[in-house]
């Protein structure tokens, strides 16, 4: 693992301690098992998804974040898998189940359904992609009895892609703005809130709570 630069003016040793250890909280094997916990969680029913911490990661270390991306992968295969078996054993159950979840409606299950219906595993490929939650699709498909190795194969770019578009743009744009941020993970992180909130602010508006 490579340690990441300190900025030019991290001149004290304060200033340079805070960054050693924001560095540190995010770029080791902490964060690999937080990442595919938060992986397998949010397949199975966390409503906030593996990205915010993969871009927090990423304003640290973009190497830290892709390993993490990995992991985050890792953990929603073997949650998709636990889905789609849950789902395939008790639809309704399943079905039901999803609907406790925030962000999730019986609108939102339709429309799914509707997708794997007309596109079948390809719609498990771009939904996840456009932020529509994967755990829906794994009871779509569950439910009407898909391979699971098919699923799982398919959950590979569907998961994998937009964690680490994710992480990538996320390391753009901290590197965009250093001038202003001096590379500060006080003020990266403080950004990172405010977009994160932002987004599901408007996402539990748009889906309900």
């Amino acid at each position: 693992m490579t340690s990441p630069t300190l900025p030019e003016n991290a001149s004290t040793s304060d200033e340079r301690d805070a960054i050693s250890r924001s560095d540190q909280l995010v770029t080791g094997r902490t964060a690999l098992a937080t990442a595919f916990a938060w992986g397998l969680a949010e397949a199975i029913c966390f409503f906030i998804v593996p990205d915010v911490l993969l871009t927090l990661i990423a304003t640290r270390s973009l190497r830290s974040a892709m390993k993490a991306t990995m992991a985050a992968l890792a953990g929603a295969l073997v949650g998709g898998a636990l889905v789609v078996v849950f789902a395939h054993a008790s639809p309704d159950a399943a079905r039901a189940f999803l609907l406790h979840i925030p962000g999730i409606n019986a609108h939102l299950l339709e429309r799914v359904a509707g997708q794997v219906d007309e596109r079948g595993l390809l719609a498990v490929l771009i939904g996840p992609l456009k932020g529509i939650p994967y755990k829906i699709y794994a009871v779509e498909w569950g439910t009407r009895g898909g391979a699971l190795f098919s699923f799982l194969l398919i959950s590979i770019p569907a998961r994998w892609l937009r964690f680490a578009l994710a992480a990538i743009v996320t390391r753009i744009i901290v590197r965009l703005i250093e001038p202003l941020t001096h590379h500060r993970a006080s003020i990266e992180w403080l950004l990172l809130a405010v977009i994160w909130t932002a987004f599901y602010t408007f996402y539990f508006a748009r889906f309900g709570w």
